[in-house]
């Protein structure tokens, strides 16, 4: 069984959205998993969390920015084109409370799978408060989709070229000083951004939630390489996560691991787009 892309759409540069015909998948999702994919039989297995998903439709909607030899591969690919494996959902889905206010942090391509959260807050009769940035407005994706289910929308960019000047650790902060009543924060991005967002809410004592994009083989807790410490304790991201309390999860060990392979991850790029380009390699 083959996976068809639907809809294939650059939404800024290097990031990427796709709908993926999946109706078995997208009848079991929920706001929080995410799915493996594989793009062909020598292919590596991905994790990707679930941006957005139609049961009608039986779609699993992916967003992802090309950065490794896979993301990039994965977006040469056009619509009609089959993905091999695509395997989910996987993952707890996020808890969702009723009567809350929430602030939903994304940064980067984290943004897309804090919409579905966002949404399904705001359906559950939470108060929403979302705060979305990138390094630049050129970068910024979804705006106008967070808009739609958020109470409150705040945009920063790291240069100011779109609305605060600055970090998203810098809004969660003014309204947590400016006594909002906050009883949970969300924050999905690169692990300094959820690292930092844990920090500041700390000093606050609200529960800060955060989705660990650990490395993943298999996606269902057999190998073991999705492990990161949290509260001193070991954890498999894959099955006891992805998210978890960020006020006890060890960034510095998750980080140090993401490291590890960077060397044969920039020798693979290159090999790839050696190969694509026809060069000798």
């Amino acid at each position: 069984m083959s996976f068809k892309i639907l809809k294939k759409e650059e939404l800024v540069p290097t990031i990427y959205r796709m709908d993926i015909r999946a109706p078995r998948i997208a009848r079991k999702a929920q706001p929080g998993q995410f799915v493996m994919l594989r793009i062909n039989e020598k292919g590596e297995r991905v994790p990707l969390t679930i941006a957005d998903f139609d049961r009608e439709k039986g779609t699993i909607t992916i967003v992802f920015q090309a950065i490794g030899k896979t993301t990039m591969h994965l977006s040469s690919l056009d619509e009609n084109d089959d993905i091999q494996d695509f395997i989910g959902p996987l993952g707890n889905p996020a808890h969702i409370p009723k009567d809350e206010t929430v602030i939903l942090v994304g940064g980067g391509v984290g943004v897309a799978p804090v919409f579905p959260q966002a949404r399904t807050f705001a359906e559950a009769g939470n108060k929403v408060i979302s705060i979305i940035g990138a390094r630049s407005a050129n970068l910024l994706i979804w705006e106008k989709r967070m808009r739609e289910v958020s109470d409150e929308l705040y945009i920063t960019t790291d240069d100011g070229t779109k609305g605060h000047h600055g970090f998203v650790t810098d809004i969660v902060k003014n309204i947590l000083e400016s006594g909002t009543k906050v009883d949970r924060v969300v924050a999905i991005g690169p692990p300094v951004m959820m690292r930092a967002v844990a920090g500041v809410t700390r000093p606050f004592n609200v529960k800060t939630i955060v989705s660990l994009n650990s490395i993943m083989v298999d996606g269902t807790g057999m190998c073991g390489a999705c492990r990161v410490l949290v509260g001193n304790e070991t954890k498999f991201a894959c099955v006891d996560g992805p998210e978890f309390d960020g006020h006890f999860v060890d960034f510095t060990l998750l980080m140090n691991r993401l490291a590890m392979y960077q060397p044969e991850e920039k020798i693979a790029v290159e090999k790839y787009k050696c190969e694509r380009q026809g060069c000798l390699c």
